[in-house]
């Protein structure tokens, strides 16, 4: 698709177009719930009807991905046993983007969440970063594993 979407889902805009009222789990003051919603000028890597993923726009890697829900999910300490598949779900999409974009040493890869109050959009996302092997002083201690900061 010309504007990187790999999905033939249609963008919702986050309405429900013949009531005006915001689609469920839908944030319009959520930056994310916006980029989601195809509302920013941001490249899609991915979008399905659940996750979609794009570009950090700080990043700690060579690649480095932000994977979201479509419907406003808290931070990380708002999930429970029933987000269990959710996680999956977007950890798997990261492998994804990171195959599509020729990063194979899986081995290499780090992902996770940063910790509140250390995450500056309250809207679930995961951190995908490859390689780590060519992260940089100040990205390894940002993005360290299960720190007080950032969790896998």
């Amino acid at each position: 698709m010309a504007d990187g979407q790999t999905s033939s889902q249609p963008i919702s805009t986050g309405t429900d177009k013949a009531s005006s009222v915001p689609a469920e789990g839908y944030n319009n003051k959520c930056v994310f719930c916006r980029i989601a919603n195809n509302e920013m000028d941001t490249e899609l890597l991915h979008r399905d009807e659940d996750i979609c993923c794009f570009r950090d726009i700080k990043p700690g890697a060579p690649h480095h991905y932000l994977v979201v829900p479509i419907k406003h999910v808290g931070n990380c300490k708002s999930l429970n046993i029933q987000h269990v598949p959710l996680v999956k779900q977007m950890v798997d999409v990261g492998k994804a983007v990171l195959q599509k974009h020729n990063v194979t040493d899986l081995g290499d890869v780090r992902f996770g969440f940063h910790w509140p109050p250390f995450c500056s959009v309250t809207h679930l996302h995961l951190h995908v970063l490859a390689p780590v092997s060519q992260m940089g002083f100040m990205s390894r201690l940002i993005y360290r594993l299960n720190s007080y900061w950032f969790v896998t």
